[in-house]
């Protein structure tokens, strides 16, 4: 009999306007909204029950495999301290059960870390994912979302927002309010119409550069807390942006659309010095100067995925002038399925 070997993927996503609102403390004080949508993407992870008793890790990204033993908490301090963080929870939070065997472990994901599509966290909702498959444990995707965020922002304190473990695990097209006390992900019903050609405008462009956000998202929420005007007035703008391009969306209204995404990111830029770059700036600048209605970095910014939206006349022109400054733009499209899990058994 072959021994089943245990799936999961989950896909990554682009946020549109509201990222930063939902970093703590303004989601409690004001309440946070993002509007974003998963796409083709994705993070994957295969577990396989061995005899072991070790825990063996396997990660394509890091180019690197690491062993451990079970039945301690995992010493933290390096690359893999993220699936660390989700094997000691399943392990060791209360009323946790140890695992039953040992198990290989394998993941690997379509974008590196730092890159802005959320590829960190959604690794973490595939890990959560593929673990509870194997320990049949149900969980709703608000639990799964919610233990993802718990790991990574409370227990290994990691900077952050509330976003990127939700778009994961519901996949979609999501207008998410982040409250005090709770989320709700509201999935938007888009005209297929609309889907389409919003789809069609936009380019995914690698500047060829990843970048640790943690360090981004601490100066944020520190100038948020020291109450300084400009970030203040940034993200309650960006707020109101998001609101209003969900409400563009839902009408048909894709040009306009692309011009509150150029409005959403010269508020974002006001965030932290970090978010643009010189090389971001000429992207963005080349991209507009051939025709391009707005754009954005993706994720905290410094570097990572550059979106941009163009009307079909222009496309073509805004990807040659894109990758004659040595971006690579690449395709996509949107996924309106979040986290999957299977079982493999042969």
């Amino acid at each position: 009999m072959i021994d089943p070997i245990f799936r999961a993927k989950a896909p990554l996503r682009i946020s549109f306007c509201g990222g930063g609102t939902d970093v703590s403390p303004y989601p409690e004080e004001k309440g946070g909204v993002v509007l974003s949508a998963t796409i083709d993407k994705y993070a994957y992870a295969s577990l396989r029950p061995t005899e072991t008793g070790m825990l063996r890790v396997t990660s394509l990204d890091f180019d690197l495999t690491r062993e451990y033993p079970l039945g301690r908490p995992i010493e933290l301090g390096d690359e893999l301290d993220l699936i660390k963080g989700v094997v000691n929870h399943f392990q060791f939070r209360e009323g946790a059960d140890p695992f039953p065997s040992g198990c290989d472990i394998f993941l690997h994901s379509d974008a590196p870390p730092g890159s802005g599509l959320g590829s960190s966290s959604t690794m973490v909702t595939t890990l959560v994912g593929v673990i509870a498959e194997w320990l049949r444990h149900p969980l709703t995707p608000y639990e799964i979302a919610e233990r993802t965020y718990r790991i990574e922002r409370q227990e290994l304190r990691l900077a952050g927002g509330r976003q990127d473990q939700y778009a994961a695990t519901f996949g979609g097209f999501n207008f998410m309010e982040f409250l005090a006390d709770h989320t709700v992900v509201n999935p938007l019903r888009l005209r297929r119409d609309t889907l389409c050609e919003l789809e069609y405008s936009l380019l995914l462009c690698y500047t060829g550069r990843t970048r640790l956000s943690a360090h981004i998202v601490e100066n944020q929420t520190r100038s948020y807390r020291e109450g300084k005007d400009a970030v203040v007035s940034a993200l309650d703008e960006m707020k109101r942006i998001a609101i209003h391009m969900k409400g563009l969306l839902l009408r048909d209204r894709i040009s306009e659309f692309g011009e509150m995404l150029h409005q959403a990111w010269q508020h974002k830029r006001n965030l932290d010095a970090a978010i643009s770059t010189p090389q971001i700036d000429e992207l963005y600048q080349a991209a507009r100067a051939e025709g391009a209605i707005g754009g954005k970095i993706l994720g905290a910014g410094g570097g990572g995925y550059l979106l941009v939206q163009a009307p079909f006349e222009a496309k073509h022109k805004v990807a040659r002038a894109l990758e004659a400054l040595g971006g690579e733009v690449v395709p996509f499209a949107f996924e309106g399925r979040g986290l999957q899990t299977w079982i493999a058994r042969g």
